[in-house]
């Protein structure tokens, strides 16, 4: 019989600190049983010789060091999932509050995952279409990638994971099971309203398991939320075969709550005050994503984060480009002049699109013209540059329609509206029309047959 311990030795912030327990483990789910009889869960972070410092994950506020009962369980914090998790939603810790009842399955897994094996994972290949131009066409989403959204305060980057959710879809979409996991850290109710709100009146919501961690939750939650969201992604992908899609905004959230959690802990800070181990943390969540050999579900992964001040070289964007396939990255210049969704095409790729598009995936010509349309904009930014110097009028003929190019694509292709949802051929074939504004001699990264079948 598991022993019960009836005194805290101090309370700090969201850990409490425990001394003289037998046998504690890292990592190990306790109960916390109140003066009230109400129970709170919290788990065992840290073991320092006879001290043990666990955090709570309804936070500390009211607990008492005397009569507080705590039963260690000797279990890790595990999950229930089954089917019945789709058109769900929960919060931070994976319990409902849909008033849908709880999820009842023989089914409980560690949240923490289970690590796949690099030699078991299949390379990622064909494509999930999300209904934007810029995406599908010149930075195309790979099932079984990571593929990390850039944005910054301000910036519209709920509106497009909602619209990402509302519209992605697979390549033969009628024969496969395809489901999204949104995972949504530290937002605000309105936010959280804004999400249920949108899904519901898209008529997703069925297809859709939902993780809501709110800002005025426990700063202890944030931690764990991602955890099950893709612990529920991980059983539909690998044990019902769907492929799934994990949406989870904001990472910059996580990451803050981690580095709150660590200086409670007292660890020795490292970059901007983030834990040493930050690289570590944030690769044990997205290296969960992934196609494996001799299973037909996947999890592609599309996290969001906020650089803070707008920074690409600060710590999270930094250390997240490092694990992920290629960044999405949102431009505060497009969203100043009213463009949506922002997306800053130059800055932005996918590393693994080449082996998921072209023939046989998307359209023959969608290579070439992806090319086309990254080095013209490109050189659209020169000529700009120029007429800043010398002013347009006196820009050469060819610059002046370069100067067209550049606001047709930014008014035609990158601009789309909130609701409007594309294909990829729509997307290709705006893109052909815009690149005959400026004369065949001028696309020289098309190859002259498929230059002469589409121009």
């Amino acid at each position: 019989m598991r022993q019960e311990y009836l005194n805290i030795k101090r309370i700090e912030g969201p850990l409490i600190v425990l001394e003289n327990v037998d046998n504690p483990s890292y990592g190990e789910i306790i109960e916390i049983r109140m003066e009230d009889h109400k129970i709170r869960m919290g788990k065992v972070i840290k073991i320092e010789e006879k001290l043990v410092i666990a955090q709570v994950f309804e936070g500390t506020q009211g607990l008492s060091t005397n009569n507080t009962a705590i039963k260690f369980t000797g279990k890790p914090f595990e999950l229930n999932v089954s089917k019945e998790v789709l058109g769900r939603a929960f919060n931070g810790v994976g319990k409902p509050i849909d008033d849908g009842g709880e999820i009842y399955s023989k089914h409980r897994y560690n949240i923490n995952g289970r690590p796949i094996n690099p030699v078991a994972r299949r390379y990622p290949r064909d494509y999930i279409q999300t209904g934007i131009s810029t995406i599908d066409t010149l930075m195309t989403l790979i099932r079984g990638q990571k593929l990390p959204i850039f944005s910054g305060n301000g910036l519209p980057h709920n509106e497009i994971a909602a619209q990402i959710v509302r519209q992605a879809k697979l390549r033969d979409a009628e024969n496969k099971k395809f489901a999204v996991v949104f995972a949504a850290i530290g937002i605000k109710n309105d936010d959280a309203a804004f999400f249920k709100t949108s899904f519901e009146d898209a008529g997703v919501m069925e297809n859709v398991v939902m993780f809501l961690n709110l800002a005025d939750d426990p700063i202890v939650e944030r931690i764990s939320t991602p955890r099950c969201a893709l612990t529920a992604a991980e059983y539909l992908a690998f044990e019902q075969d769907y492929d799934i899609l994990v949406v989870m905004t904001d990472i910059t959230s996580y990451c803050e709550a981690l580095r709150e959690i660590s200086s409670a802990r007292e660890e020795v800070p490292s970059r901007k005050g983030y834990p040493g181990y930050l690289y570590s943390d944030l690769a044990t969540l997205y290296e969960r994503a992934g196609v494996i050999h001799h299973k037909e579900g996947s999890i592609t992964f599309l996290p969001i984060l906020t650089m803070p001040n707008d920074d690409i070289s600060h710590p999270i964007p930094d250390l997240t480009g490092y694990i992920t396939e290629g960044q999405i990255v949102l431009g505060r210049d497009l969203h100043r002049n009213n463009l949506y969704p922002p997306v800053s095409v130059l800055p932005s790729l996918s590393r693994l699109m080449k082996d998921g598009i072209g023939e046989g995936f998307t359209r023959e010509d969608h290579p070439d013209v992806s090319n086309q349309l990254f080095a013209t904009y490109s050189r659209v930014q020169d000529v700009r540059a120029l007429a800043q110097i010398i002013g347009e009028n006196d820009l050469s003929e060819m610059d002046q329609k370069i100067m067209d190019f550049g606001r047709a694509f930014e008014a035609k292709f990158v601009t789309q509206n909130m609701n409007e949802e594309r294909t990829i051929d729509q997307s290709i074939e705006i893109a052909w029309e815009l690149l005959r504004i400026l004369p065949k001699s001028e696309l020289d990264r098309i190859d002259d047959e498929i230059l002469n079948k589409y121009y």
